[in-house]
C-alpha cells in the first residue's frame, strides 16, 4: 500500500469512530434536553392550574389506552390532581407539536455540524500521521535492508570467489557467478576483460613487430661492420658502400625510433597538443608545394574554394598531411598526379589527398590504419616505408576528434578525406 493510500486508510478509521462516539454524545443530549423540555412544559401547566403556586406532593398518572384500536402517543394525556382535589389533564400531542420540531431542527444542525466536524478531523489526522507513515516507511526499508543484508553478503563472496578464480593469462577467461542478479555486473567485467586481452594482444604484436623491423637494420650494420672489419680498411669501394649503407639504416632506424616514440608518447597522454586558429587552406597548400619541390617525379596539384579556418595544433595536422602525401608517393608511378583539395560545410572542414597509384584491395582498408601492416606484401620497408605513418595519421585525427573517409579502387588510386570539427574542444 502507497502511502496516500495507507494515510488516508487510517485517517479514516479515525474519523469514523470520532464520528460515531459524537454521534451517540448528540443522541444522548438531545434525549436529555427533549425530557427537560417536556418537564418545563409540565411544570408550566402544573403552576397554571395552581395560579403559580407549585407544589411538589401531587397526585400525577399518565393516560393512554393502545389495547383495543391502535392509538399513537399523540392521543395520550398528562394527568394531575390540584390540592382542591380537581383534576386535570394535559394533552401530550400540543407539547409534542412544540419539542418535535425543536428536536428535528436540532438534530439536523447537528448532524450537519458532525459531517463538517469529520472532515476536519479527517484532514487533520492526515496532516497528523504524514510524519508518522514516513517514519514507519523508513523503518520498513530499514527492516528490509537487514533481512537483505545477509543475502547480499552472500552474493558479494561469490563475487569475490569468482574475480579470484579468473586466470590473468587466459584469453577466453569469464566471470561466471550463476547469479541471475549479477547478470549485468558480469557482462561489464567480461567485456572489459575482453579490452583488456585485446589491448594485451596488440601490445604484444606492436612489441613483436618493433622487435622485427629494428632487427633488420641492426643485422644490415652489423654485417657491414665485420665487412669493413675485414676488408674495408683497403677497399675504397668497399668502404663506400659500407658507410653508405649504415648512414641509410641508422636514418631508418631513427625515423622507426621517433616514430615509435610519438605512438608511445600519445598513448599515455605525453605529445603536446596546442590547438589555436590556423589557416586550412594555407596548411594544406604549403605541404603541397613542399612535396612539388621534394618530389619531381609526379605532379603536384592543390584545388580550394573559399579561406578555410579550423582550431587545431598546426604541427600535428601538417605532420598527418604529410603522412598522407608520403603514402601517395610511395603507391603513385612516376608520372602521375597527386591532388591535394580543401572544402567546408556547416559543421567541418575537410582535406583530402588523392593519388593514381596501385589502389588497396577492400579486404585491406579495415587494416591500414594498424601498425606495421602494409596492404602490399611485395613492398618491403625500403620502398614502402615502416608501416607506422597511417598510424600515426589516425592518432593526430583522432585527437582533434576527427575521422577518416577512404575511398580506393585497384588500379585506379586512393583517396584519403580528412574531416576535422572547425572548434576543437581540448
Amino acid at each position: 500500500m502507497n502511502e496516500t493510500r495507507r494515510v488516508h486508510s487510517i485517517a479514516r478509521k479515525i474519523s469514523n469512530s470520532w464520528t460515531l462516539r459524537a454521534f451517540g454524545m448528540l443522541i444522548a443530549l438531545n434525549l436529555a434536553l427533549t425530557a427537560i423540555a417536556c418537564a418545563g412544559l409540565i411544570y408550566y401547566y402544573e403552576s397554571t392550574a395552581m395560579n403559580g403556586e407549585w407544589d411538589s406532593p401531587l397526585e400525577r398518572s399518565f393516560r393512554w389506552e393502545p389495547f383495543g384500536e391502535v392509538q399513537t402517543l399523540s392521543e395520550a394525556a398528562y394527568l394531575f390532581q390540584t390540592p382542591d382535589e380537581e383534576w386535570h389533564a394535559v394533552e401530550i400531542a400540543p407539547i409534542l407539536s412544540v419539542v418535535l420540531p425543536c428536536t428535528l431542527a436540532l438534530g439536523a444542525f447537528e448532524l450537519l455540524m458532525l459531517i463538517c466536524e469529520s472532515r476536519r478531523a479527517r484532514r487533520k489526522a492526515r496532516k497528523l500521521l504524514k510524519p508518522l507513515d514516513k517514519i514507519a516507511r523508513e523503518m520498513e526499508a530499514v527492516s528490509r535492508l537487514q533481512a537483505d543484508s545477509a543475502h547480499y553478503e552472500d552474493r558479494l563472496r561469490d563475487l569475490e570467489a569468482a574475480i579470484d578464480s579468473i586466470s590473468p593469462t587466459r584469453p577466453d577467461a569469464q566471470l561466471r557467478t550463476g547469479v541471475q542478479e549479477l547478470s549485468g555486473l558480469e557482462s561489464a567485467i567480461n567485456g572489459l576483460l575482453l579490452r583488456m586481452h585485446e589491448s594485451y594482444r596488440q601490445q604484444a604484436q606492436f612489441v613483436s613487430d618493433a622487435s622485427h623491423e629494428l632487427r633488420t637494420p641492426i643485422a644490415v650494420i652489423q654485417g657491414y661492420a665485420h665487412m669493413l672489419s675485414r676488408w674495408g680498411k683497403d677497399d675504397a669501394q668497399v668502404l663506400e658502400e659500407s658507410i653508405s649503407a649504415i648512414q641509410s639504416e641508422s636514418d631508418y632506424m631513427k625515423k622507426l625510433v621517433e616514430e615509435l616514440l610519438f605512438l608511445a608518447r600519445g598513448e599515455i597522454g605525453r605529445n603536446p597538443f596546442e590547438p589555436r586558429q590556423l589557416s586550412l587552406t594555407a596548411l594544406i597548400q604549403e605541404v603541397c608545394e613542399e612535396s612539388a619541390m621534394i618530389d619531381p617525379d609526379h605532379e603536384w596539384v592543390f584545388h580550394s574554394g573559399e579561406e578555410v579556418s579550423i582550431t587545431a595544433d598546426s604541427a600535428m595536422l601538417k605532420q598527418c598531411a604529410r603522412v598522407l602525401c608520403e603514402n601517395a608517393q610511395k603507391y603513385t608511378p612516376k608520372g602521375g598526379q597527386i591532388t591535394l583539395a580543401v572544402c567546408e560545410d556547416a559543421d567541418c572542414a575537410r582535406f583530402s589527398v588523392q593519388d593514381e597509384g596501385i589502389g588497396i584491395r577492400q579486404g585491406d582498408i579495415i587494416h591500414i590504419f594498424d601498425r606495421f601492416y602494409r596492404s602490399d606484401p611485395a613492398r618491403g620497408r625500403n620502398n614502402g616505408g615502416s608501416g607506422l605513418g597511417l598510424a600515426i595519421a589516425k592518432w593526430i585525427v583522432d585527437r582533434h576528434d576527427g575521422y577518416f573517409e577512404v575511398l580506393s579502387r585497384e588500379e585506379i588510386g586512393t583517396r584519403f578525406t580528412v574531416l576535422l570539427p572547425k572548434k576543437q574542444t581540448v
